[in-house]
């Protein structure tokens, strides 16, 4: 096994060096033989502040507008472009954004492209925004975001969770600064620092035309903060109401001491600390997180950054309690949220994480700009834990809870590369931003997963703990699965006047092999081409509508609990219209939308084992979402959304599942979120916020039989800014409103986040 993933890891290396040094031979091509071009006059820009002396003065207008026209990894330092109502709008794509309002993004088309100008739906938040909300993981910066129910899995500290259109995400459509982080079997999850996070953007539908991948309801595309041109020296430290404490420190700027530092070599060194406790006993939340990142930008056409993280968490985990008891009164009353329903002398849950890529950019002429982003990630996830599993005899009278000893180590590696060649040129009234990709990406997971039933059972009522247990006497999977997929995708994103019509196109190869150590083994090769078309018509009045047609295919490791076979590759298409608007002279993003999602072969809970997945026929989610994000002015920021759609089961083998809704998806989601920060008088650095967070109903058993209430949260916030300080204070759930979260099972539920306070007091210099 080592031995095969050393190759793979040699031939992921030496699939780079190939590419990048095929970069002159590129540069050629680019130069004698691409067809005539026919390019709009540029539009200068500003250069860089920290700009190097030693960049070339010849053809400084041509260089900055064709840095402008780029991604911006090599024009990261463009100059903002002001708005009509005062404000500024960053053309970096993967940088920090103006208040809550994002105007471009990489995410939907791999190209710096205006929101306006995807036609499909997409949505950003900002470093602001997670500034203001205080999140305690990327599950809770969602909860604002149409079409996603965020921590559907209650108050976890292992993982985040959250669904797009209906649909998991955390496992097949979590993207880290644009390469995907597979997690679709067994528990070796990846887990991200907010506190490291410039901003998260939210594709909503297919995302496999570009990613090779992806769930059918989204992409969530993670993106690190990187090193600033300017320098910054920022700490802060804050505690919670259940006695969890944290630091973070964020150091960086241009290499060198000040008034001798160099003007291409830029780094930034962030991180986070955090330990104590939370609303269940004997679970602590401790983590420790770094982030180091270095760029390298000898002029205005090349950039180089550097990008690692390593993380360790310790936690235990989370209780698996019956709906009965929870959702509704047992004989006994609720079960409290306190409750620790394992035993702290067996219970852990470890994590260690680490990542080290890069992103290079290139602008090879006026015209082609060459990128390759490539990362190698390793997580290794430990836990045992006695499950709860229900009611002795299944009677909740006794007020017994069954448990099962359950242990896992599982170990995955990533290695990433994606290669990326732009050309934009004219074909006479028409623009064209051209794009081809050829990416590989190799995924090994050793799975060692081991249970037994030998386990004491805890009274509800009066809990004893002090049961060490060791290993389970029963070891059901014990495997190594290795994928490897290679995809080539293209892309045209194709302007008339004030029509855009994106058409993108990719085919992918994927081999998957499982070495069983405890069975049969298995393989199997799969071949398949996704692709997407839509078209947006701008206006003069900054109303945008739209429409697309997506496929999608995601290659699935794992094998399914109740055959033991391979999971096949997920399969799904979308039909989505609506209507983006950026009402000139406002600063603010709003949308509509609505959407024909279909999903087949789709990942559900065993319903005789919650930690177990089967595969279903297909599940259809249909629905409409709306969206608002503004700048509204200076001192208020607002956010707010609302989704609304009717998922169920289309195809299924069990004709009684038919039109039955999935467990734990709530259909209908609303949020709203303002902030206000006086800019004048005495109250002049005085802020406040507060927002409202709905979830609708869902369900605990496949038949439906079982509701889960929907819950209306509350959210508040006050700060104040003097000088370099700033001291806040962010509540979630207000009121402490007990909720349950939501149910896989019926003896599967899950207690929401009770009402958590957190001070915290920052500085920056």
């Amino acid at each position: 096994m080592r031995k095969q993933q050393g190759l793979s890891r040699i031939k992921l290396a030496a699939a780079s060096l190939i590419v990048v040094g095929s970069v002159p031979l590129g540069c050629a091509f680019a130069q004698n033989t691409l067809p005539p071009v026919s390019v709009e006059a540029p539009k200068p820009r500003s250069a860089p502040a920290v700009a190097s002396p030693n960049r070339r003065a010849a053809s400084t207008a041509t260089r900055t507008a064709r840095t402008a026209r780029s991604t911006g990894a090599a024009g990261v330092a463009a100059a903002n472009q002001p708005n009509a109502a005062g404000g500024s709008r960053n053309l970096d794509p993967r940088g920090p954004i103006d208040g809550y309002v994002a105007h471009r993004s990489m995410s939907g088309t791999k190209t710096n492209t205006p929101l306006l100008e995807t036609p499909q739906s997409i949505s950003v938040v900002g470093a602001d925004q997670i500034r203001d909300q205080k999140p305690g993981n990327v599950a809770e910066a969602l909860r604002y975001v149409p079409g996603v129910a965020a921590a559907y899995f209650g108050a976890d500290t292992r993982n985040d969770w959250f669904q797009i259109r209906g649909f998991t995400v955390q496992d097949t459509g979590l993207s880290v600064d644009g390469l995907l982080l597979p997690a679709s079997f067994g528990f070796a999850t990846w887990k991200m620092n907010t506190f490291g996070i410039e901003r998260i953007d939210v594709l909503r539908g297919p995302s496999a035309m570009l990613y090779g991948g992806g769930s059918p309801g989204g992409l969530v595309n993670i993106i690190s903060k990187t090193p600033p041109y300017q320098p910054i020296n920022y700490l802060e430290t804050g505690i919670n109401s259940f006695g969890k404490a944290y630091f973070n420190f964020d150091f960086g700027g241009p290499v060198g001491a000040q008034g001798a530092a160099t003007k291409d070599l830029y780094y930034r060194i962030l991180g986070s600390v955090q330990n104590g406790g939370t609303q269940t006993d004997f679970i602590n939340d401790d983590s420790y997180f770094i982030a180091p990142s270095f760029r390298y930008r000898p002029d205005l056409d090349t950039s180089f950054t550097v990008i690692a993280s390593a993380k360790k968490d310790q936690t235990r985990v989370q209780n698996f309690l019956p709906y009965v008891g929870t959702v509704v009164d047992a004989p006994f009353g609720r079960i409290p949220t306190h409750l620790f329903a394992s035993d702290p002398a067996t219970d852990y849950f470890k994590r260690e994480q680490e990542m080290v890529g890069y992103q290079f950019e290139k602008n090879i002429t006026d015209n082609v700009t060459f990128r390759q982003n490539a990362r190698y990630a390793h997580d290794d996830v430990k836990f045992q834990t006695l499950l709860g599993n229900g009611y002795v005899n299944s009677d909740p009278a006794t007020a017994l809870l069954s448990r099962f000893n359950d242990f896992a180590h599982d170990v995955a590696n990533v290695g990433n590369v994606d290669n990326q060649l732009e050309y934009r040129f004219g074909t006479g009234p028409i623009t064209h931003t051209a794009l081809v990709g050829v990416d590989y990406r190799h995924y090994t997971l050793d799975d060692l997963q081991a249970f037994d039933f030998a386990t004491p059972s805890l009274n509800l009522l009066n809990p004893t703990y002090g049961v060490a247990l060791g290993f389970p006497g029963t070891t059901f999977n014990n495997q190594t699965f290795t994928q490897d997929q290679t995809g080539v995708y293209l892309q045209d994103q194709a302007k008339l006047g004030r029509l855009t019509v994106v058409m993108s196109g990719r085919n992918d190869w994927v081999t998957l092999n499982d070495d069983n150590h405890i069975g049969k083994s298995a393989s199997r090769d799969d071949s398949q081409f996704s692709g997407r078309l839509g078209a947006i018509y701008n206006t003069d009045l900054g109303i945008a509508p739209y429409a697309s047609y997506s496929t999608s295919f995601n290659p699935i490791v794992g094998t399914n609990f109740a055959t033991g076979q391979l999971f096949l590759p997920e399969t799904g298409k979308q039909a989505e219209a609506g209507v983006k608007i950026e009402p000139a002279g406002f600063n603010g993003h709003f949308g509509a939308a609505v959407f024909d999602l279909k999903r087949q072969n789709v990942l559900t809970t065993d319903p005789n084992n919650a930690l177990q997945s089967v595969q279903t026929g297909e599940v259809t989610s249909r629905g409409i979402e709306l969206e608002a994000v503004a700048n509204v002015t200076p001192e208020l920021k607002i956010v707010g959304a609302f989704t609304n759609f009717h998922i169920f089961v289309s195809k299924d083998l069990n004709p009684a599942l038919i039109d039955k809704v999935p467990t734990n998806t709530p259909s209908e989601i609303a949020s709203l979120w303002a902030d206000y920060t006086f800019k004048t008088g005495p109250l002049t650095g005085f802020g406040f916020g507060a927002g409202v967070r709905y979830n609708g109903v869902s369900y605990a058993d496949q038949a439906n039989n079982l509701v889960v209430p929907y819950y209306i949260l509350g959210d508040v916030a006050l700060h104040y800014e003097v000088k370099n300080w700033r001291l806040a204070l962010n509540v979630i759930n207000v009121t402490d409103h007990i909720y349950v979260g939501s149910c896989n099972t019926p003896t599967a539920c899950f207690y929401g986040d009770r009402r958590r306070a957190t001070a915290s007091v920052s500085y920056q210099w």
